[in-house]
């Protein structure tokens, strides 16, 4: 899959270009819908499938405020995108003037002088342009005049709730991760680098890898049956998100302790996959009541984990 960075580098001619539009933080089940229709569309007139999306995230720019926790770092993201049958993406540079193009220009300039697109993907609540003042009947009008044909999917419902990123990124906070997965059409992971912490799991026999988390959606505190992957293999273990209350931690950490694993991989990017949460954070009396739990956890993660090979 080629990515493009900025629509100022589209430089060739693209054949039958079939774009689906959107942010697409999570890459979840809705998401996927739009990608499998756009390659659908493509495949049909050997044409290209295209997935237009942003960086940074547009609120960064519109609000920085109230940016949240992304859920996919920029190359999962990609990797994501590319398996659901996308020929290329199309990053564009979200800054405040490109926020604040006219919806028409955006049409005109970008879908039909830069891409000249033919068939446009987006979801039911798509908006566009200055203060999203684009929307699908105002699109639509815009195929209309530059020659594209615009398909709008439908919602995307899981046990009555619209999937969106927004809603995944409730159920995560809130622990609830296996529920969240099925949003996700995957186990829900981050990744980040190995950073030093307290070696608190160190000193009472279990070692921990603790991760730089700073720039993702954290799960909510407890401890979760996860997979590390490091370098493309997959390492069974446990995961405690939280303030560590026995040891009186004033900083939340993502702690995990990797089974039958030994190496140094201080300042080594991993991948943590959540399968299921074990149980909420607790303030033992002691460390060695601590130890006795973290036992248990291990077992139940092992058997949670034994069943979902």
């Amino acid at each position: 899959m080629r990515i493009i960075r900025g629509t100022n580098n589209i430089t060739e001619s693209i054949p039958y270009p079939v774009m689906a539009i959107g942010n697409f933080d999570g890459v979840h089940v809705g998401h996927q819908t739009l990608f499998r229709k756009a390659a659908e569309l493509a495949l049909a007139h050997d044409g290209t499938s295209i997935a237009f999306t942003f960086e940074p995230h547009p609120l960064k720019i519109i609000a920085p405020e109230k940016v949240p926790p992304m859920l996919t770092h920029f190359k999962k993201k990609m990797e994501l995108i590319e398996s659901f049958g996308i020929n290329m993406v199309i990053c564009a540079d979200f800054t405040r003037k490109f926020a604040d193009q006219q919806p028409r220009d955006f049409s005109k300039n970008i879908l039909f002088e830069k891409i000249a697109v033919k068939e446009v993907v987006v979801g039911f609540d798509y908006a566009f342009g200055r203060g999203r003042e684009g929307t699908i009947p105002y699109l639509k009008k815009m195929g209309e005049e530059f020659g594209f044909q615009v398909h709008v999917v439908e919602p995307f419902k899981l046990d009555g709730h619209t999937v969106s990123s927004s809603h995944v990124r409730e159920l995560i906070e809130a622990g609830q991760i296996e529920t969240a997965s099925q949003f996700l059409g995957r186990d829900y992971s981050i990744i980040g680098p190995v950073v030093a912490g307290y070696k608190t799991g160190q000193a009472i026999g279990f070692p921990t890898a603790n991760i730089d988390t700073s720039k993702v959606q954290i799960p909510g505190t407890g401890v979760y049956a996860v997979r590390v992957v490091y370098e493309n293999e997959s390492h069974d273990g446990v995961a405690n998100i939280g303030f560590n209350p026995t040891f009186n931690r004033d900083r939340l950490s993502v702690e995990v302790h990797i089974f039958d694993f030994n190496k140094v991989i201080y300042n080594k990017e991993i991948d943590v996959q959540f399968i299921a949460r074990i149980r909420s954070e607790i303030t033992f009396k002691s460390a060695d009541d601590l130890v006795v739990q973290i036992n248990q956890d291990i077992d139940k993660a092992k058997k949670i984990l034994g069943k979902t090979i």
